[in-house]
């Protein structure tokens, strides 16, 4: 069988392994446009940061790797059109100018995401930069060697994480965004007020609720970010805004959501039988809403493309879904968060109640016993849990995961409250906190 694979980060080298892995007869030819495969770039910040010292160990697979596994690797190749009813590829050589044009039998699409660059004056000033992949990372180090005035525009992970790297630096950072608060999308507002105080003491200025308009500069290099209530100066800007799914090649071809996302279905399947999707370019089922959603993560791009080797050649492991799982440190912060937040449960039309819970994660008599606040988040009615968010200055963020679980199997207060958690003074209570806000929610209950 000849399989053509149309991008390779997270969901195509997972695809690719895992295929060739399993099989002996399949040719495959991955097509990608940059010279590296499997960049992990949440750990751009880190980089910046100098936690991880070299860009170069944020890769995990290579290119040569894929090719002593069996695949035919056609780096710096730019996929231009595909033909799903011919069933054809075609591409051209970026070093060489060549055209390409190949054949499959079944298609692969991991064309994963790309920044959201808004259409603006003065966009196209140097000084501008995108964070994305392996050589947005270089340039951010450059550049951020000599800027002393930076502007990150975008508060969600990516975002938090660059500003906090700036900050250690001894630069003077600017972080703006139209919503109202940081990280709105992971975290309510009970916990995004205690982190935003805190970046404010160390000097960071916070400019939220409020829109880019336009970007100001001299001889071609930005020096200012002018948005609808003032202008801040910046010699150098981030743009952090988002990802929308890189899928125009599909366009018309098969199923999207309106932003372009690949609908697949639990198999990895598009609407074209021979078409298999994964990763950021691909709508996941999002467990707590019960429907598709948009929720581009490296955890659902490996988990994804590994079900497409598990089910290129039958159906035969499904797909559970997502929670949108993720955590982020913070300075001395440890948070995480699963499913939806009370805010975002009413744009999904669910009517949701919550609690949230202060208490020291272990017993007082031992020598420290940092405070957790938990929150849960659960459909009014059924009980059904759908989300849940912990801020503590103790790693309790495992915690999520655990709790990601009983979303995603459905579990309701009263079943959470009496799962079987074990007690150990150096790392818990007799009721986990996990328990205590179950049975917060369902005193609530009670006394209602």
């Amino acid at each position: 069988m000849k399989i053509a694979v149309i991008g390779c980060t997270h969901a195509g080298t997972a695809a690719v392994k895992g295929l060739l892995a399993k099989h002996d007869n399949l040719d495959i030819t991955v097509y990608e446009r940059n010279d590296n495969v499997s960049f992990l770039s949440c750990g751009i910040a880190l980089h910046v940061g100098g936690v991880v010292q070299r860009a170069e160990e944020l890769f995990y697979s290579s290119p040569r790797e894929l090719e002593e596994l069996g695949a035919t690797m056609r780096m710096k190749h730019d996929v231009l059109s595909i033909d799903s009813e011919a069933k054809t590829v075609h591409a051209k050589n970026l070093e060489t100018g060549e055209d390409v044009h190949d054949t499959y039998d079944r298609l692969i699409v991991t064309t994963g995401s790309w920044p959201i660059v808004p259409t603006l004056p003065g966009i196209e000033m140097n000084g501008i930069e995108l964070c994305k992949n392996y050589s947005h990372a270089q340039r951010i180090i450059e550049r951020a060697t000599d800027a002393t005035k930076i502007a990150v525009i975008g508060a969600g992970y990516i975002g938090v994480e660059l500003v906090e790297a700036f900050e250690a630096y001894g630069k003077h950072v600017t972080f703006i965004d139209s919503a109202d608060r940081i990280l709105n999308k992971y975290l309510d507002k009970s916990f995004t007020d205690q982190l935003e105080a805190d970046m404010t003491s160390r000097g960071i200025d916070l400019e939220l609720g409020q829109t880019v308009e336009a970007f100001r500069g001299t001889s071609g290099n930005v020096t200012h970010v002018v948005t609808d209530k003032g202008e801040f100066e910046a010699d150098l800007v981030i743009l952090c805004v988002g990802f929308r799914p890189n899928t125009g090649l599909l366009e018309g071809q098969v199923d999207m959501l309106g932003n372009g996302a690949i609908i697949v279905d639990e198999y990895m399947r598009t609407s074209n039988p021979d078409i298999f999707a994964a990763g950021d370019s691909c709508a996941v089922y999002y467990n707590p809403a019960r429907t598709h959603a948009y929720i581009p993560l490296a955890t659902n791009a490996v988990r994804m493309g590994t079900l497409v080797a598990e089910n290129m050649m039958q159906p035969r492991v499904r797909y559970q879904g997502t929670q949108g799982t993720s955590g982020l440190r913070l300075y001395d912060w440890n948070i995480a968060s699963s499913g939806l937040t009370e805010e975002a449960a009413a744009l999904f039309g669910l009517e949701v109640e919550s609690v949230v819970i202060e208490d020291a994660y272990r017993p007082e008599f031992m020598p420290t016993a940092e405070k957790v606040e938990f929150k849960l988040v659960y459909e009014k009615g059924t009980h059904r849990i759908v989300g849940g968010q912990v801020l503590s200055k103790a790693d309790l963020t495992q915690a999520v995961n655990t709790l990601s679980l009983a979303i995603q199997n459905e579990m309701t207060i009263e079943e959470l409250a009496y799962v079987d958690f074990f007690f150990q003074p150096h790392y818990n209570k007799p009721w986990h906190f996990l328990n205590s806000g179950a049975l917060e929610a369902m005193k609530d209950k009670v006394n209602a």
